[in-house]
């Protein structure tokens, strides 16, 4: 996920920007539209080349900053990852490893099960490793990993697509229940891609556009139906905010697109699902930055967090929305932004068509947030009063939620340990029975493990790394966690992950 000028993604994609300029590469035949330059088709406000440069300077200190904390590491040995031998599982659980001990710098993972075979699918933006191929190759790029036995072992990682052109940046990923077919969206540069497999993720068909004409986007996020016939992406772009949804109805060979908001709010896509009934929901935050539009990373008023509601197929969208909370404590780790913590949502819907809605906030401005859960059983049309999930001490931040069967419905998210502390984070998680109208009645602690890499310690790990994290339910009904952790926003740091067995 992505903050104008300063959340991860943009923050990246500009490092890459930066080097291309440099170096003078050349983009490939995915038409990513680096060049700080350049000015893509479709800016929905002003002239996207000036706001390019405009990023561009503003990143270069960032850029340095990064590139120097992996080289610190790297010098000090604080690079990679392993789950220690003397650490205890919680009860149930297989305990937390990391996603891959030797990367150097991995990110914002996600992750998807087949629900109804044993295939579990995960990708996460690898820095800091190499390219996948030679010449003008992704970096970072996604790596997948595989594992054909619901999460008990996993394939070596390998680039989701070796091929030529910009950095690749936040990956999602879905299955079509029973059919071996997987879907996955990434960034290319500054662009939205589509990618589909019929065999397991074994090999993938070539990277489709879903952008069109409206070039310069950010924050994919996914959602099909079950037949894997219609399949929804939202973004928001260029470079304004605003956010916009590309639609294939052709299971993914042909896309079209259309706004859903034209105004001055930033809008941040965090999760989607498809209702067995068609019905599409998409989960999104806005904020209004100090002057409007998508610059500066103060926000200004309060933040609110909407569902864009479809029960024509796409045809038509509703906006609902469903809270304002005030913004909570600003992130003051190295190469952080302010807004890092603020503004995540989580949606799910279950077989019965209830959907769950989980988001962060605060009460008071610049106050601890917490995780707050709504649901409705009316296709979006009303909300439940708010039930709060997590500890009230503490400061929380960027919600996971799945749901399946009759209110089956399992979260986690970050939250910091020891009074607010944000040195010491960890993950938790909570389940429900009854569709989020109760929960469990104390929270599992998913980062079980006190130490095995430079970021971690008894209490926890030094910093939430990336704006989101994912949870997955295997066919066995067993819940799959994954997230990142690291030494700061600048890194490095890790995915690591925790299953129940």
């Amino acid at each position: 996920m992505d903050r104008p000028t300063s959340r991860s993604t943009r923050r990246t994609l500009v490092v890459v920007a930066v080097i291309l300029t440099v170096l003078g590469l050349i983009l490939g035949s995915m038409g990513a539209g680096l060049d700080p330059g350049r000015g893509g088709p479709g800016s929905a406000r002003g002239d996207i080349a000036e706001d390019a440069n405009e990023e561009a300077e503003e990143q270069r200190e960032r850029v340095e900053q990064k590139a120097a904390a992996l080289e610190r590491a790297r010098e000090q040995g604080q690079v990679g990852q392993k789950r220690p031998g003397a650490a205890a599982a919680p009860p149930g659980w297989s305990g937390e490893g990391p996603f891959d001990p030797a990367a150097p710098d991995d990110w914002e993972p996600a992750i998807a099960a087949d629900p109804s075979a044993p295939w579990v699918y995960a990708l996460v933006t690898r820095y800091g490793a190499g390219k996948p191929c030679p010449g003008n190759c992704p970096s970072p790029f996604i790596a997948l990993e595989v594992s054909a036995d619901g999460g008990a072992t996993w394939t070596n990682g390998a680039a989701l697509c070796a091929c030529k052109g910009s950095g690749q940046f936040d990956p999602i990923i879905e299955v079509v229940p029973s059919t071996g077919h997987v879907y996955a969206v990434y960034m290319s540069g500054y662009n939205v891609m589509f990618r589909k497999s019929t065999n397991h993720a074994t090999s993938w068909a070539a990277p489709v556009a879903t952008y069109g004409n409206v070039s310069w986007n950010d924050k994919p996020v996914l959602a099909m139906s079950d037949d894997g016939r219609d399949v929804y992406i939202s973004w928001n772009g260029p470079t304004g905010g605003d956010p916009w949804v590309a639609q294939s109805h052709d299971f993914g060979a042909t896309w079209m697109q259309r706004k859903l908001v034209d105004g001055a709010r930033y809008f941040f896509a965090f999760d989607a699902d498809v209702a067995p009934d068609g019905t599409v929901y998409f989960a999104e935050s806005s904020i209004l930055y100090g002057g409007g539009g998508n610059k500066g990373a103060t926000p200004n008023g309060k933040i609110e967090h909407h569902v864009f509601v479809s029960t024509d197929r796409g045809v038509t969208f509703s906006d609902r929305l469903v809270a304002s909370v005030e913004p909570g404590l600003a992130c003051v780790a190295a190469g952080c932004s302010p807004d890092f913590y603020l503004g995540h949502d989580a949606l799910s819907v279950d077989a019965g068509g209830r959907v769950i809605l989980l988001y962060d906030g605060a009460t008071v401005s610049g106050g601890r947030q917490s995780i707050f859960a709504v649901r409705s059983s009316d296709r979006g049309t009303t909300w439940s009063a708010s039930v709060v999930i997590s500890t009230a001490a503490e400061h929380a931040t960027a919600p996971a939620v799945e749901s399946r069967g009759n209110g089956d419905v399992r979260a986690a998210w970050y939250e910091t340990s020891g009074g607010g502390n944000v040195d010491a984070w960890n993950v938790w998680y909570r389940t429900s029975s009854d569709g989020g109208a109760t929960w469990s009645s104390s929270a599992l602690r998913l980062s079980d493990a006190g130490g095995g890499a430079a970021y971690k310690t008894a209490a926890g790990f030094l910093e939430v790394y990336g704006d989101y994290m994912e949870l997955a339910i295997t066919s066995a009904g067993k819940t799959i966690a994954i997230w990142g952790e690291g030494l700061s926003y600048n890194g490095p740091g890790g995915v690591w992950f925790n299953r129940q067995t």
